[in-house]
């Protein structure tokens, strides 16, 4: 997708901080973080969102990826968040499927 903001990061267009990456994915900082830790998991291949997701051995790969670094970022013990919107409804503001990965502070429940 040439317009995809996501797209633009993983293939370095716009710069990023990096948190993990690897063949599959690409962890970063979210820019407009809404906790102390917010890190965004994204599939360096383009899906629109979770809905287009099929491959279930990148989901497991994505599942390691952010328990790896919730490990590394010491948010396994105390806790975390993990949350994808889906369409524009759900509140998905970039139309490439990505995870959010939320700690650092006690979350609100709702």
């Amino acid at each position: 997708m040439n317009d995809c903001v996501f797209c633009k990061i993983i293939n370095g267009e716009i710069p990023s901080t990096k948190v993990y990456e690897d063949d599959k994915v690409l962890a970063f900082n979210d820019i407009n973080p809404i906790a102390p830790i917010h890190i965004l998991v994204v599939p360096k291949q383009h899906l629109d969102s979770f809905m287009d997701l099929e491959d279930e051995e990148l989901l497991v790969h994505i599942h390691k990826i952010i328990k790896q670094i919730a490990k590394e970022k010491e948010m396994d013990e105390k806790g975390f968040r993990v949350l994808t919107n889906i369409g524009e409804d759900g509140g998905q503001a970039v139309k490439h499927l990505h995870f959010h990965i939320l700690g650092g502070t006690k979350l609100p429940t709702r």
